[in-house]
């Protein structure tokens, strides 16, 4: 696996030299679609380009104030799940959720994102809470006003509902570990994944209720489901799973409409990207490769190997934006590997 690897990071290198993908340019592309190419061959082979010639480069890291620079400031917490929280406006504050260690029980710690950048300490205003819970293996935050204020955060076998104003909560009963989880935009439900292989929806709107009489939709995977995505129109789901399987359902028809083949996962709870604006879907196997897929066709673009020796300690942390940098930014995936940051651009 490692001179697999070896070989295909000088392959990218060779790559380098060469403006675009032999045999795929774009006067080539022009002509194919001049000749009655098909919209969707088209379209995948403008994706096969952009995606095969996107090229890795490190990323410097600098800081003015050297007390900030490395890692020695901060102290080491163990962190099963992360998301960004929308409390007094859009990304405002980051959940957190604490794995309890020894005596120390969980917990789920809402923190002002403002806390995360390199500005004075002294001008770092936000709201600061946490909530004693259990080990929560997944969290989500709700953006519809129905339920203003909420998250969820997933537990071994049931579901928690917390208000962070009121500290209402709700409890849900499940049969099994709910490792994913997901609030839709436009009504007040919660999708979750569970290890049993269940996906399973829940209106927030009402009150506990025992055994499995609340759940709304129901999908069901073979193995441990590691990641659900909500796609914009909230007609359609993503979700990966332990066995490397990666499906598209359909929620109006609790059917599986498209399957994304090449993902490798056998323990790991590893996250999806999904780009809808770009039309990609990007995913990291438990082999440290990183593969990006078509999301319309699910052709496989291109699989990207790790710039560090694989590892369980080194799988890469990606993330695919449309605008790097801001409004005025260009498309871009970033990837983080231990130390290490890189950036490949997508243009």
């Amino acid at each position: 696996m490692e001179c697999k690897r070896l070989r295909l990071l000088e392959e990218e290198e060779k790559q380098k030299k060469k403006t675009t993908k032999a045999g795929l340019n774009s006067s080539v592309l022009l002509q194919k679609r001049q000749l009655g190419l098909p919209p969707t061959c088209f379209y995948r082979l403008v994706h096969e380009l952009k995606v095969n010639c996107m090229q890795r480069r490190k990323i410097e890291i600098h800081s003015p104030d050297s007390s900030v620079a490395g890692t020695n400031n901060f102290k080491i917490i163990v962190v099963n799940s992360v998301c960004w929280a929308s409390l007094t406006h859009p990304d405002s504050h980051v959940l957190l959720c604490l794995m309890g260690i020894a005596e120390t029980p969980g917990c789920a710690s809402l923190l002002p994102a403002s806390l995360f950048s390199s500005t004075n300490p002294g001008d770092r205003p936000g709201m600061l809470c946490s909530f004693k819970i259990s080990t929560a293996w997944s969290c989500a935050w709700c953006l519809n006003p129905q339920a203003d204020n909420c998250f969820s955060t997933g537990l071994t076998r049931r579901v928690l509902v917390t208000n962070v104003v009121t500290g209402h909560r709700q409890t849900f009963g499940t049969s099994s570990d709910v490792l994913a989880q997901q609030f839709a935009r436009q009504t007040p439900v919660l999708y979750n994944g569970c290890r049993s292989g269940e996906i399973f929806s829940i209106d927030v709107r009402q009150r506990n209720r025992k055994g499995q009489s609340w759940k709304a939709i129901r999908l069901f995977h073979g193995s441990a489901v590691t990641s659900i995505h909500l796609m914009e129109a909230e007609h359609y789901l993503m979700a990966a799973d332990m066995a490397g399987k990666i499906k598209l359902w359909d929620l109006r028809t609790t059917k599986c409409v498209k399957q994304y083949h090449g993902h490798h996962n056998e323990y790991a709870i590893l996250p999806l990207h999904v780009n809808e604006e770009e039309g990609l879907l990007t995913a990291v196997g438990q082999d440290c490769y990183t593969r990006i897929w078509s999301l319309h066709d699910t052709h496989l673009l291109r699989t990207i190997p790790s710039p560090h020796p694989s590892s369980k300690d080194a799988i890469p942390s990606v993330v695919f934006s449309s605008r790097l940098g801001g409004r005025r930014g260009v498309p871009g995936l970033l990837m983080a590997v231990k130390q290490d940051l890189y950036h490949f651009s997508y243009i």
